[in-house]
């Protein structure tokens, strides 16, 4: 009896094994074929200071046809910028805290703005259930403050980690959201979860009808903890920043920047990385060591991304031939690689409507070193 009771134990954890096997993650290659430069004191670059004494500033949208800038801070404020000045009272207060990597993060104004004067949020909540969740709202803009809630979306997956966050509305005038997996990875692969996505929506929350996938805001699937959009100035094309593993299956990095177009599956968390043959979209890059890469923009042709723990804002040179894209160079500014950072965390990189990139440090956000005056918000400009 006991030796029927070892044998039925061990083919139990025989095949439990066997499940696990399979459901490790199988990791490609790295698609680009450059070594990454660092450069702490690029040449050409004079930056400087823009606001500071803020507290962990997430994403910067310029008002169109008026003086007007907002931020967001991740505690729960919108931050109202006129002629360069912060005004004294905030824009919108949300009231909810900063959840780990939660808060008050991605923001977006309607692509029609001067007719239809709307703000757009995403957030992290706690719903009457207890659980976490993530939701975009939009609210009227007022001039100097926002009113009138409307949720247009409701209880994506959130967590003290791995929220997505950031909204934008790209050249087709929708809006396109990023989600996380929550650290629940299988829900990355389940079309009816929204985490581990990018969505997409019509301006009112509705869903388009040339979606991918069926009565679905699902536009790709396969992400991990996507933090940043950006549009190709010149194709249109939709990039993509995403966060590599941080300790599954004892896998750490691979972070990554991807081109996606309408139904795409980055194959996470089954696979990660370039594959031959397979019936997942591989990545643009892939990086080797962490970088974890936030926000992002095209400035006078090169992708910048503001990067967390590699403390960098990355410039990316890219070429096009027969509609593919190839890595020229990868630089990371401000940081000489062994070590030293100006700056240290950058959240995102945005266009202003000068011709100045911006970009924002999160040294206060519990996981970087204060500098004098944290955090920032720091602007460039290169002659074109």
């Amino acid at each position: 009896m006991k030796k029927f009771i070892f044998l039925i134990t061990f083919a139990a954890l025989l095949i439990f094994s066997m499940n696990f096997v399979q459901a490790q993650i199988e990791v490609g290659e790295f698609p680009q074929n450059i070594e990454d430069q660092f450069v702490l004191e690029p040449e050409k670059i004079e930056v400087e200071v823009w606001q500071d004494e803020l507290n962990v500033p997430w994403e910067l949208i310029f008002l169109p046809d008026s003086n007007r800038a907002i931020f967001s801070e991740r505690g729960g404020n919108l931050r109202l910028l006129e002629n360069g000045t912060l005004a004294e009272e905030a824009y919108l207060k949300l009231g909810q805290r900063a959840l780990g990597e939660g808060g008050l993060m991605g923001l977006a104004h309607h692509p029609n703005f001067d007719s239809e004067a709307y703000i757009y949020v995403m957030y992290t909540y706690q719903g009457d259930d207890g659980e976490i969740y993530n939701r975009v709202s939009r609210f009227e803009d007022q001039g100097n403050h926002a009113v009138n809630e409307e949720v247009l979306v409701n209880k994506i997956p959130g967590s003290s980690n791995h929220n997505g966050g950031r909204i934008a509305f790209g050249p087709d005038n929708k809006l396109y959201i990023t989600t996380g997996d929550t650290f629940n990875r299988e829900i990355a692969q389940d079309l009816d979860n929204l985490g581990g996505k990018i969505l997409r929506l019509n301006p009112d929350g509705s869903i388009p009808e040339d979606n991918p996938f069926t009565d679905s805001p699902v536009y790709s699937l396969g992400h991990r903890n996507p933090q940043g959009l950006a549009w190709h100035p010149e194709t249109g094309d939709l990039f993509i920043s995403d966060h590599g593993p941080s300790g599954e299956d004892g896998l750490r990095a691979k972070d990554r920047i991807k081109v996606v177009d309408a139904g795409d599956n980055f194959g996470w968390p089954d696979k990660i990385g370039a594959f031959d043959n397979s019936k997942y979209k591989d990545p643009l890059i892939m990086w080797e060591n962490p970088v974890p890469p936030s926000g992002m923009t095209f400035y006078q042709g090169d992708l910048y991304v503001g990067t967390l723990r590699s403390e960098s804002l990355v410039r990316i040179e890219l070429s096009r031939e027969n509609d593919d894209y190839r890595v020229e160079n990868i630089e990371h500014l401000f940081n000489d690689g062994r070590g030293s950072s100006t700056y240290g965390r950058i959240r995102t990189a945005v266009k202003g409507p000068d011709n100045y990139l911006y970009f924002l440090t999160n040294n206060r956000d519990g996981r970087g070193n204060p500098r004098s005056r944290d955090d920032k918000i720091l602007r460039f400009k290169l002659d074109e």
